[in-house]
């Protein structure tokens, strides 16, 4: 293939979504397969959500998961973009099909898991790259509007919310996939298409 067909494609993700999760390993099992160039970007239900009139249980919680964005930004701000989608992987898979809840003990192993010093987990609980963050987040939100949440996806700089996927397809089932969500995200006049789900995330 050559270097000018290889699709590229721009990932907007928040950590703690498990939504966002399940369509990252499909897009994961998809660039095993074929060649695309992806960049993977924080974004930030809390920040999407800050003008929102939620209850004070959703509010702490959108609190709380903000620690996995500014990680996330913070390492790529101070260590490097590459290193956003292995912290990614390594947060995630302890959050969403481990089911951990302590989020000190997740960002120590995921740290130690790829590699950065501890030092870093400090990011966590500071706010020194929040404006990284809402320029991130900002970037994809802007391609597809306030009324989606994570993940976003563009391709080749056409931009859609989701797909909202369970459990994430694989092999030829996830090029099935991926080829429509292509051609029907690549019609200028293609705006929404939903469903009501009736499954919640399967990890497997």
């Amino acid at each position: 293939m050559s270097e000018d067909a290889i699709p590229t494609v721009d990932f907007w993700f928040d950590p703690s979504c498990p939504w966002a999760w399940m369509t990252s390993r499909w897009v994961d099992n998809v660039a095993a397969q074929r060649e695309l160039n992806i960049t993977w970007h924080p974004m930030s239900l809390a920040v999407l959500n800050e003008n929102n009139d939620l209850d004070e249980e959703w509010t702490e919680r959108l609190r709380v998961v903000l620690r996995y964005n500014r990680l996330v930004t913070g390492v790529s701000e101070e260590a490097g973009p590459e290193h956003v989608k292995p912290l990614y992987d390594a947060l995630g898979s302890r959050i969403h099909p481990g089911g951990r809840e302590d989020q000190d003990a997740v960002i120590a192993e995921a740290l130690a898991e790829v590699g950065l010093d501890a030092r870093f987990a400090a990011l966590a609980d500071s706010e020194a790259h929040d404006a990284a963050l809402r320029e991130s987040h900002a970037a994809g939100i802007n391609l597809v509007g306030q009324d989606v949440g994570t993940p976003v996806i563009a391709i080749n700089g056409v931009a859609f919310f989701g797909p909202v996927i369970s459990p994430a397809p694989s092999g030829e089932e996830a090029l099935r996939l991926w080829d429509g969500v292509v051609a029907v995200s690549s019609y200028p006049g293609f705006f929404e298409l939903k469903r009501s789900r009736t499954v919640g995330p399967i990890f497997n």
